[in-house]
């Protein structure tokens, strides 16, 4: 027959207004839409129906649906920083000078080189690249790996910046209703007489679902509901709203567009939304299925559903002479509602050996020819459709006549939406009447008491006949997996199961055949329904094809995992405003600005930007050290440690928790001293150390590394949500709460004693290790007597707005005792002089406390905590590990961090055997020479051996193991 393209209909249209002509580009043609066109339905009204190509042959694709399950139209849209590929034409609406493109062809649609790839199918089959590819060696690097990676992916990345903005918002409902067709409405009006809040979110942007277009009255029932609602104060009706992803305790992530039609509004274009529901109602629908016949993924192939929708919705006709094929009554609305515009439907298809209802007897009473207990052998036709060959449904494909058409229209049955519901682990059963997964009452999601917080409404739930006094009595469904029933190899390689990702039928029985009984590693051999629309449309299918493979019922195959998303999420919209400068903000300490006026030298710690050193006039970092060093040494310093960590752990069962998290025992510290901690992880190693001070008996403060605070405060959350949820613990982290200032250096007393307070800071009544609540220069403040210079020293903590206050007091009054400010390299070298170890450098995630000689800081009283039995493994105590020891260079120079020594011998690579390494290296400016900390096989009983580390330009430097405490070994200059 003459192929009549399709074309927009002289009347009818629902969602569109005639009166305003939209223009936009597709593949550099200038076309013309109308208002309320989605881009599938504006391209449909212009004659194009192919609009696509298939990933991995290249075949013909047009639209297959009219919703987000849509696999086949998919666009790259718009130009420069806000070109997006992958968009589905189905659903994005139609705006003015729109520019889209095709994808995954070249050098144009019509003419795609890449279709030599159907020519080569054979040899393309299921699984195919775990076969191939693998000999010779030296050919995956240098020609497989570049031909598959520029092959990979249907769209093109867009390379430049996104100009447009994102936002993420909160919300909180005591019910959340996730869909807006007749179902979700109903349940909102329902929730809302009950009481409490209630939100509604709708993903498209009109109410309804397919009520109006599949009911006559249906448009009056929807506004009726609606004006319901929106007369409620307690209702929130939410449209453009894609709710993606469900999660623990009624988290809710959704998707709100705002300004998709026109991103110059200077509006966000899209909002994240981060609900916390009190219960979900999923009222998401069902999705119609396609039919497994032969090249039923020829373009002008649709799901009966999507025809009626361009009809009804947009005015566009597919194309002139429709054919339905079903195995279900609703297909019938599909050729009653063609033959109602005007259009041709030679016949309707129908498996069942028996159509009796009332829509197939409102068929034959318009004329339309009815064919029972017939099916598709296969669709005529390379880039559109020509026709259709029928045949018995029972038999094996034997032609019986061919009827001259341009569209098919068809229709499997319907499968419910249960994305949402299974998300936090709802589970589904096997409805054998209605041949459809649907969410097990008995086993719904559970929340935080352990009942069930989602349920299901409507057609989401398995009801197809949710309308209610709307509906027409139906027939039943007549679970349809294969068309013909007994078709034979020829045909089956040629029924499309994933029409994005190009699986047939038959790759999913050479899966069953090749072993891949799981429904997972069938999934991934396959590929079925690893494509953009995740397997909405070709699950089903797939999963019964590999049933009857497999010999099984469908229920004993189960389904695949449902993730989120339900739809794609851009990563602008997850990211919103964490980009740029804020995508990791940069945090400074309230003294901030005072170190940036004095020359601080920035280093980098984490997240933090904290002074190196104070380069004055010509000095460099390094001469900037030193003088730090001598002058805390000789005098007193100032040193901005705001950045170290601060969690408060209180609760009956805090002291409890901290025995179990630290090593040593921290329910014994008496309120008001202070006790150096050891925080292992699960598998024995060091991940943090720090000062813990208590406050009261419910209450202890502990110190973290700069880096660890967050990390350490989730530690402590994960344990206690996860394994000890029973006990009665608070965590907070008040890290950017407090400004707190180290003093130290032999005047830090005489500096402190200068400004007016109400804390005695004599050596008797604040001694070291202990700490002293009042006030300081009016600055409420808490100050402890710890040390990580070896020095006397006072750590402040004060509020942190009056950081800086106090910083600039303490400078004032101290300006005749050379009070000078110290960075983070002076902090370090002096604590190396003093033997004491900084995490990251001494450990590096294999280090356990045993190995750096802290011992005495592992309590040998209480029976457990995180790491001791993974410390007690066989690796773990022998006397092979490396420990921690003190080296002396022999040249006076400084042996270069991270240097290894070795040992007699080679391994097995020929590399020389390594017996330590260096974990710090300075030249201290206090003893005039190199020092050095490193980690040696046996090293404290090495005392006074030489070991050789070479260097990369092949000379070797000598070390002496030495003690590693360099300066005061005895301790007194900690007291003054």
């Amino acid at each position: 027959m003459t192929h009549t393209p399709p074309f927009r209909l002289p009347a009818g249209g629902r969602r569109i207004d005639r009166a305003w002509q939209v223009p936009f580009r597709f593949d550099g043609r200038h076309l013309r839409g109308l208002t309320g066109d989605t881009i599938a339905s504006a391209l449909l009204a212009n004659g194009q129906m192919l609009m696509g190509r298939s990933f991995k042959y290249h075949r013909p694709r047009g639209p297959l649906a009219s919703g987000a399950e849509e696999p086949n139209a998919l666009l790259g849209l718009g130009q420069g920083g806000r070109f997006e590929p992958n968009q589905r034409a189905t659903t994005t609406p139609l705006t003015h000078g729109m520019v889209t493109r095709s994808q995954n062809c070249w050098p144009s649609l019509d003419a795609d080189v890449g279709a030599v790839n159907n020519w080569l199918s054979p040899v393309f089959p299921a699984g195919f690249y775990y076969k191939t590819f693998i000999h010779p060696r030296p050919f995956w690097k240098h020609l497989f790996e570049p031909i598959i990676r520029r092959s990979a992916g249907l769209g093109r990345a867009p390379t430049d910046p996104d100009p447009d903005r994102y936002e993420q918002a909160y919300g909180f409902a005591d019910t959340v209703v996730v869909g807006g067709g007749i179902a979700g409405l109903t349940a909102a009006r329902d929730a809302a007489k009950a009481g409490g809040t209630v939100l509604v979110l709708e993903q498209g942007a009109h109410w309804g679902g397919r009520t109006p277009t599949d009911h006559d009255g249906g448009q009056a029932a929807i506004d009726a509901l609606l004006a319901d609602l929106q007369g409620r104060d307690t209702v929130t009706l939410r449209r453009n709203t894609m709710a993606t992803g469900l999660y623990d305790h009624g988290y809710l992530i959704a998707r709100e567009s705002l300004a998709d039609h026109d991103p110059n509004q200077g509006i966000p274009r899209q909002r994240l939304w981060r609900i916390r529901a009190g219960r979900v109602i999923a009222a998401t629908g069902a999705l119609e299925r396609p039919l497994s016949f032969a090249c039923n993924d020829v373009p002008g192939v649709m799901l009966a559903s999507a025809v009626r929708d361009f009809i009804t919705d947009y005015a566009v006709a597919p194309g002139r002479r429709i054919v339905v094929v079903t195995n279900n009554d609703d297909a019938y609305r599909t050729a009653l509602t063609a033959h109602a515009a005007g259009l041709e439907v030679p016949a309707i298809v129908d498996a069942r050996p028996t159509a009796d209802g009332a829509l197939p007897q409102a068929a034959r009473a318009a004329g339309i020819t009815v064919l029972t207990g017939a099916a598709v052998a296969k669709v005529k036709g390379g880039k559109h459709v020509e026709g259709v060959v029928l045949c018995d449904h029972q038999g094996d494909g034997a032609p019986r006549q061919t009827v001259d058409c341009d569209v098919v229209a068809m229709s499997g049955g319907w499968s419910p939406v249960v994305h949402l519901y299974s998300h936090c682990g709802g589970k589904l059963t096997w409805d054998e009447a209605q041949s459809m997964f649907r969410p097990d009452p008995d086993r719904p999601p559970l929340g935080a008491d352990g009942q069930g917080n989602v349920t299901v409404a409507g057609a989401a739930n398995g009801d197809l006949h949710c309308a209610g006094d709307l509906e027409r009595p139906a027939g039943a469904t007549m679970p349809v997996w294969v068309m013909p029933a007994r078709a034979p190899y020829k045909l089956r390689a040629k029924m499309w199961l994933d029409f994005q990702n190009d699986v047939k039928v038959t790759d999913v029985e050479l899966a069953a055949q090749e072993g891949y009984a799981s429904v997972e590693h069938t999934k991934r051999y396959t590929t079925l329904g690893m494509a953009t629309d995740q397997g909405k449309l070709s699950n089903i299918n797939g999963l019964a094809v590999l049933s009857n493979a497999l010999n099984q019922p469908i229920q004993a195959t189960g389904t695949t995992t449902f993730r989120p998303p339900y739809t794609p999420l851009t990563l602008a919209t997850i990211a919103a405003e964490a980009k740029d400068e804020a995508f990791q903000p940069l945090r400074k300490t309230p003294i901030h600005a005072w170190h940036d006026r004095n020359g601080a030298s920035w280093e980098p710690v984490g997240h933090w930007r904290r002074p190196y050193a104070y380069p004055r006039a010509t000095e460099d970092r390094h001469a900037a050290v030193n003088r730090e060093i001598l002058a805390v040494r000789a005098g007193v310093g100032t040193l901005d440690a705001s950045t170290l960590g601060k969690i408060i752990v209180k609760g009956p069962d805090a002291g409890r928790f901290l025995d179990m998290l630290y090593t040593n025992m921290m329910s014994t510290l008496p309120v008001g001293k202070c006790r150096y901690g050891l925080m292992c992880n699960e598998n024995g190693f060091l991940m943090d150390d720090g000062v813990v001070a208590r406050l009261s008996d419910d209450t202890w403060l502990c110190h973290t590394t700069t880096g660890g605070a967050d990390r350490i405060h989730g530690h402590m959350e994960d344990w206690l949500q996860c394994e000890w949820w029973d006990w009665k613990v608070y965590t907070a982290n008040l890290t950017e709460q407090f400004a707190q200032i180290a003093v130290a250096g032999p005047k830090a007393r005489a500096l402190l004693e200068r400004l007016p307070g109400s804390i005695d800071l004599s050596a008797e009544a604040l001694p070291f290790m202990q700490w002293a609540e009042g006030d300081i220069a009016g600055i409420p403040a808490r100050i402890f007597r710890i040390s990580f210079s070896g020095e006397l020293s006072y750590e402040i903590a004060v509020p942190a707005n009056r950081g800086l206050e106090l910083w600039e007091r303490l400078h004032e009054v101290g300006r005749d005792l050379g009070i000078t400010p110290y960075g983070t390299e002076a902090m370090h070298v002096m604590r190396a002089e003093k033997g004491f170890i900084m995490i990251g450098d001494e450990t590096d995630g294999t280090i356990i406390p045993q190995d750096l000689g802290l011992d005495w800081a592992i309590s040998k009283k209480k029976a457990d905590y995180i790491g001791k039995r993974a410390q007690r493994r066989s690796h773990m105590t022998d006397g092979t590990r490396w420990k921690l020891v003190g080296l002396e260079s022999l040249s006076g120079k400084v042996i270069p961090d991270g240097a290894y020594a070795v040992a007699d011998g080679t391994n097995g690579n020929g590399q020389r055997k390594t017996q330590g390494r260096v974990t710090s290296s300075y030249h201290s400016p206090t003893l005039d020479k190199p020092i050095a900390m490193g980690l040696v096989r046996h090293g404290p009983a090495r005392m006074g051996q030489v070991l050789d580390f070479p260097m990369p330009d092949g000379a070797v430097m000598q070390a002496r193991i030495v003690d590693p405490v360099f300066y005061d070994k005895e301790g007194s200059r900690q007291n003054g």
